[in-house]
C-alpha cells in the first residue's frame, strides 16, 4: 500500500533525525540517505500533481494569475 504524503514526510523527518544523531555507520547512513532521496522524489511528484490540480481548478473558476 502506498504511503500518504504525510507518512512520507514523517519518514523523511525520522531519517534526518537518524542521520543527525551520528550514531549510524557510514554504510547505514548511505542507505538512509538513499531512502530519504527516494521519499523526497515521491513527495515532489505528489506536490507537482497537486499544483497542477490547483491550476486546473483556478482556470475552471477564472482565477488564473496573469503574471505566470
Amino acid at each position: 500500500m502506498k504511503k500518504t504524503f504525510e507518512e512520507q514526510l514523517q519518514e523523511i523527518e525520522s531519517i534526518v533525525d537518524r542521520l543527525d544523531s551520528g550514531e549510524e555507520s557510514l554504510e547505514s547512513m548511505l542507505k538512509l540517505y538513499e531512502s530519504g532521496m527516494k521519499l523526497i522524489k515521491g513527495c515532489q511528484a505528489t506536490l507537482d500533481k497537486a499544483e497542477q490540480k490547483v491550476r486546473v481548478i483556478d482556470e475552471k473558476y477564472g482565477l488564473v494569475n496573469e503574471d505566470e
